[in-house]
C-alpha cells in the first residue's frame, strides 16, 4: 500500500480524536462506512458524543455536514425537500432538503413514522432523490449515521427489518471509562481544540476508488459467506442449542458488507490485503442488526450480540498465505457452483 494513503488516514484520524475521546471504535467504524461507501447505525445513550463525533469527522473530510433530528411529526419532504411556486415567476422552484450533504446525523431516526424512514433509507440506497419528475443526486462522499436510544421506547417507531438491513454496520456506544470521562471533562472546560481539514471530499472519493485494489483473497470472501450462513443455521457449525433463539438469520448482504467493510479496515490499517481477523472483528457489527430474534429469546432477555458471538467463534477461520495473489490459472480454481474450494499454492 502507497505510504502517502496511510498517513493521510492516521492524520484524519489522529485529528479526530483531538476532540473526540474514548469512542476510537466508533470513529474507525465511520472512516470504514465512508470508505466503503456504506452507512451507520449507532444505538448508545444520549450523551456519548454521537453528534460531534460525525461533525467532527465532516470537518476532517472537508465535507458539509447536517444534523436532522427526528420527530413524530417530520414528513418525507423535511428530509428530501419540495417543489415551491414562486408566484413572482409563475414557476414551481425546487428546494432540495437536508439530505442533500456529505454526511448526515439522523438523530433518534425510530421516532419518525415509516413513511420519513423509507424516504432517508432509499436516498442511501440509491444515492439520488426524485422531487417531481427531476432526480437529484446525493453529494459525493456521502455518509448517514443514524442513531436509536436504547433506554426509551415510548412514541418511537422500530426500523423494520427490511429498512435496517440497508446499514452496513450497527455499533454499539457505550459509557466512557473513568479515565476517559476525565480527559472529556478537561478537555470541555478548557475549551475543544480547532478541527482542521486534512482531506477534501475529492480525496475521500480517490480513497474509496483505492478501497476496491485492495486483495481479498477467495478463502476469506469464502469465510465471509459461512459466517452469515452460521446466522441462518447454527447447526452447521455445531451450535445446535442456538438454533431456537434465532428466526432469521443475516440475508446475503450480510456478507457483501463484510467483505467491503473488510477491505475499508485494511487500507485505514495500512494493508494492501484483507486478513481473516479484519473479516471476523466486525462480524459482529454488520451481523447484529440482520438476525432476528425468536419470542424464546426474547424471553430469555437476549441480546443479538449473545446469539451471534458464538456463532462467530464456531466458525473456523482459515489460514491465508497473504500476498500470494492466484494467477490466471489457478484463478479458474476457484470455487464456482458444484466444484471444489480453490486452495492456496504451496510457498
Amino acid at each position: 500500500m502507497d505510504t502517502d494513503t496511510s498517513r493521510t488516514l492516521e492524520r484524519a484520524l489522529y485529528e479526530v480524536k483531538r476532540t473526540i475521546v474514548g469512542q476510537d471504535v466508533l470513529l474507525e467504524r465511520l472512516f470504514v462506512a465512508l470508505l466503503a461507501r456504506g452507512h451507520v447505525l449507532v444505538e448508545g445513550v444520549p450523551g456519548l458524543a454521537k453528534t460531534l463525533a460525525v461533525k467532527t469527522v465532516a470537518r476532517v473530510i472537508g465535507g458539509e455536514f447536517h444534523r436532522i433530528q427526528f420527530t413524530p411529526d417530520l414528513v418525507p419532504a423535511d428530509l428530501v425537500g419540495t417543489r415551491i411556486y414562486n408566484q413572482r415567476d409563475g414557476e414551481f422552484q425546487v428546494a432540495l432538503g437536508p439530505v442533500f450533504a456529505n454526511l448526515v446525523l439522523a438523530d433518534e431516526i425510530n421516532r419518525a413514522p415509516a413513511k420519513v424512514q423509507s424516504a432517508l433509507l432509499e436516498v442511501m440506497e440509491e444515492r439520488q432523490v426524485t422531487i417531481g419528475r427531476q432526480t437529484y443526486p446525493a453529494p459525493e462522499p456521502f455518509l448517514v449515521m443514524a442513531t436509536e436510544n436504547p433506554i426509551e421506547s415510548e412514541g418511537t417507531y422500530p426500523l423494520p427489518e427490511a429498512q435496517v438491513d440497508r446499514f452496513m454496520l450497527k455499533v454499539l456506544v457505550d459509557y466512557p471509562s473513568p479515565a476517559e470521562e476525565f480527559v472529556i471533562v478537561e478537555r470541555m472546560v478548557a475549551g475543544l481544540p480547532d478541527t482542521g481539514a486534512v482531506l477534501s471530499p475529492e480525496a475521500v472519493a480517490q480513497l474509496q476508488t483505492h478501497v476496491e485494489t485492495v486483495y481479498v483473497d477467495p478463502s476469506v470472501i469464502e469465510y465471509a459467506v459461512e459466517l452469515a450462513s452460521a446466522t441462518r443455521a447454527p447447526s452447521r457449525v455445531g451450535r445446535d442449542d442456538l438454533a431456537r433463539f434465532v428466526t432469521y438469520g443475516a440475508s446475503p448482504r450480510a456478507s457483501i458488507s463484510l467483505v467491503l467493510a473488510a477491505r475499508a479496515l485494511a487500507l485505514l490499517r495500512g494493508r494492501d490485503h484483507v486478513l481473516p481477523t479484519d473479516v471476523r472483528e466486525l462480524a459482529p457489527d454488520v451481523l447484529r442488526h440482520r438476525v432476528v430474534l425468536s419470542y424464546e429469546a426474547l424471553a430469555d432477555d437476549l441480546q443479538p450480540d449473545d446469539v451471534i458471538r458464538p456463532i462467530i467463534g464456531a466458525v473456523r477461520v482459515p489460514a491465508t498465505p497473504l500476498g500470494e495473489r492466484p494467477t490466471g490459472s489457478e484463478l479458474s480454481g476457484i470455487r464456482q457452483e458444484g466444484t471444489e474450494p480453490w486452495t492456496p499454492p504451496a510457498r
